[in-house]
């Protein structure tokens, strides 16, 4: 493994040097000034976005059994850094360069950043500086593998998901990214309609995390079917407070202005969340279970994950009726998965892949003045054409990366690893203290944290 780290701090180090010695200059086509009550909303948008990361943390690290709280916290903080590199460098370029094919942006339009300024760009970010624009969609490149790793939590190595994600914006999200909201990607040109991020972030990690968990298969505590408990469930409502205040700037950022579509963007998102939040307790208490906290809290996320696509194209009164189909259907969804021996640990595609997908359904359905209530049927069509394709694009194009992952550095870690624990194992931190590893950690531990 040390052979991974030097390459991995090499790389970093050459990025640096470029970074030092680069060519750099700001100017690009420019559009109109910049507004600043744009800015100054994008601004706050960003930051907004940003927060959702370590929300998203707190939201998996509450979940998961004691001994892989830190190791599943840093797995989505990590990628704030290792993303925001790779962005830098020829990310923002795949996902908003100059379009090839309609498929991919050219990874030299804006290499280091080169050409990315204070000027507005009549294309991306007609009233605000397009290095703000490409800030802004960072968050997004950053929160979207982060967002894959509660299928695997527990029984991933750090290393190999470190590539694997690396890997994942490179050939998963950035073609996405360029296909949908790049002025000349082939499905936006096509007529789909995804405000934030119902393909591009959801479905794709949705998908990617449903591959992922096929790939690494069941923890030994699945297989026994022990039961699990979270390790702590006020984190999980603190991960969930975070992402819906984050999710503002998520949706209404997604409208580039401080305009009426960004308000109305803003209202749906608050509405579809709420809706979705307590039909998920009430749809249980409805069975016989108890309503409990964790199922508000993730039919919270399920609302905020379905009106994604559509938040800035419906109306508030179809945002509660998108809040309540997602909840339903994601329950439904959860409950059969608990049943079958698919160990998705986090429940990451039946909230995000299909909250995404019924998110991307009734955008096509309601969307103001093309959706399918309106008598036409192209957009609706062209959403069911998009749902396919993207889903066979995120599932066989995310299977086959993990597969290569598993090639150069496997994904999972032994068997005696996981039963110690991931904060241990992986990271060297954590307690010594979980009676189900105690009589391996003597024998065990130093090997176990050497092999980082």
């Amino acid at each position: 493994m040390k052979k991974f780290w030097s390459v991995a701090f090499g790389l970093l180090f050459v990025i640096s040097l470029l970074g030092a010695f680069w060519p750099y200059t700001t100017k690009v086509v420019t559009g109109e000034p910049a507004n600043p009550a744009d800015i100054a909303w994008m601004l706050t948008a960003t930051g907004l976005v940003l927060l959702m990361t370590p929300g998203l943390s707190y939201f998996y690290g509450g979940m998961v059994s004691s001994k892989n709280v830190i190791s599943t916290m840093l797995q989505s903080f990590i990628a704030m850094g290792v993303i925001s590199i790779l962005w830098v460098v020829f990310g923002f370029s795949l996902a908003f360069g100059d379009s090839i094919g309609g498929i991919i942006g050219n990874p030299f339009t804006y290499f280091m950043f080169n050409g990315v300024g204070s000027e507005t760009h009549p294309a991306l970010s007609p009233t605000i500086p397009l290095m703000l624009f490409a800030m802004f969609q960072l968050k997004f490149a950053i929160i979207t593998p982060a967002l894959i790793t509660g299928s695997f939590a527990e029984r991933v190595k750090f290393s190999s998901y470190l590539l694997f994600i690396v890997l994942f914006s490179i050939f998963i999200y950035a073609p996405l990214a360029h296909m949908t909201w790049h002025p000349d990607g082939i499905l936006r040109k096509m007529g789909v309609l995804d405000f934030a991020g119902g393909t591009v972030v959801h479905m794709s990690a949705g998908f990617a995390a449903l591959a992922g968990a096929i790939i690494l298969g069941r923890r030994k505590s699945h297989l026994h079917n022990e039961k699990h408990e979270p390790a702590n469930v006020p984190y999980v409502l603190l991960g969930t407070g975070l992402l819906w205040f984050g999710w503002f700037g998520f949706n209404a950022g997604s409208a580039l202005a401080a305009n009426a579509t960004a308000v109305l963007a803003f209202a749906t998102t608050n509405t579809a969340s709420a809706a979705a939040a307590i039909a998920w307790i009430f749809f249980d208490a409805m069975r016989g279970k108890k309503p409990s906290a964790l199922g508000a809290a993730v039919g919270a996320v399920v609302g905020l994950v379905a009106i994604t696509p559509g938040a800035g194209y419906v109306n508030i009164g179809q945002s509660i009726f998108i809040g309540t189909v997602a909840s339903l259907v994601s329950n439904l969804a959860v409950n059969w998965k608990a049943k079958s021996t698919i160990d998705d640990t986090l429940d990451v595609f039946p909230c995000h892949g299909l909250g995404g997908m019924v998110g991307m359904f009734f955008t096509g359905v309601f969307a103001n003045g093309v959706g399918l209530i309106y008598g036409t049927t192209n957009t609706f069509l062209i959403h069911i054409a998009a749902l396919i394709s993207v889903s066979i694009f995120s599932l066989g194009g995310s299977f086959i990366l993990f597969k290569i992952t598993d090639i150069i550095i496997p994904l999972r870690v032994s068997e005696e690893q996981e039963l110690i624990g991931l904060d241990l194992s992986q990271h060297g931190e954590g307690e010594l203290n979980y009676p189900e590893s105690s009589f391996l950690i003597n024998k065990h531990l130093h090997q176990s944290v050497n092999q980082l």
